[in-house]
């Protein structure tokens, strides 16, 4: 957990030990966690702190943790993402791998009947082709951790049909082709499909839309991070959509928490990094 250094992300890293899903590492300046437990009135009895001089000490130590395999996960506490980010791909932290890193929201919601995936809303900002493909092989491989053995992908964009002045529908198209001829595997790929055709079944029919994907999406891939973004912080806040986030790419998973999340969020997202952990120690990235 790297400088946990607020009550709220180290009420976190405590709530998930006591759920059982972490044996957390506190990486920061002892002195300041220490301050900040008697504070919020929190016991750091019996838990292992890695001393630091501050921020970005701890993202270098906790990364250098994650390579020689002392820790199993890395999980951000109150330092920027930019920062956290940055030490985890920095090529002498020995943690990339020949994918991409991007993020994951698992979501669910009353209105749908089934979890689903929304990617990427955090990490990549304008995804071109390339990474777009490995935005999708991260998600298909996180939905067949959690469970879905043939993840329906729906690839998204403002409309249903290829518009050759609509960007996001050409590579909703290739990624499509893609999947075709074996690039990209694990799962089955449609688009483009607006939002209504990718989550409707009875949207689809109207339309004339005959797709496996089509309002049964397990993954719902954005043209960007802005429209990934406010499409899942909008199923949260006014949809009351239950979320989860972990980011995919790096050689363990990430717990990539944002300060507003909720506590169930926070809990829900170790439990996400646990099960691919697990994944990991026998399907290495």
């Amino acid at each position: 957990v790297v400088h946990p250094c607020d009550a709220t992300s180290l009420a976190a890293a405590l709530d998930a030990r006591d759920a059982g899903l972490i044996v957390p590492v506190l990486v920061a300046p002892q002195a300041r966690l220490e301050a900040i437990a008697t504070r919020a009135g929190l016991d750091l009895a019996g838990i292992e702190i890695v001393d630091v001089a501050h921020s970005h000490a701890a993202a270098e130590r906790a990364a250098a943790l994650a390579r020689g395999g002392h820790v199993d996960a890395l999980m951000k506490g109150s330092l920027h993402t930019d920062e956290f980010m940055s030490a985890i791909l920095a090529s002498a932290a020995g943690l990339r791998t020949s994918r991409r890193v991007s993020h994951c929201y698992l979501m669910q919601t009353p209105a749908y009947p089934r979890p689903f995936i929304i990617t990427d809303a955090a990490i990549n900002i304008a995804p071109d082709l390339a990474a777009k493909a490995d935005i999708v092989r991260n998600a298909i491989d996180l939905a067949r951790i959690i469970g879905v053995d043939e993840p329906r992908v729906a690839i998204l964009a403002a409309v249903e049909t290829v518009n050759a002045h609509m960007p996001a529908t050409l590579d909703a198209a290739a990624l499509c082709k893609m999947a075709d001829r074996g690039q990209i595997s694990g799962g089955i790929l449609d688009g483009p499909l607006a939002m209504d055709n990718a989550i409707s079944i009875a949207a689809a029919r109207i339309k004339g839309i005959v797709s496996p994907v089509a309002g049964r999406a397990d993954v719902l891939v954005v043209p960007d991070l802005e429209s990934g973004n406010m499409l899942a912080k909008q199923l949260e806040f006014l949809g009351g959509a239950d979320t989860a986030g972990i980011v995919l790419g790096a050689r363990v998973p990430v717990i990539l928490t944002s300060r507003a999340d909720a506590r169930d969020t926070r809990i829900a997202s170790c439990a996400v990094a646990l099960l691919v952990a697990r994944h990991y120690q026998t399907s290495p990235p």
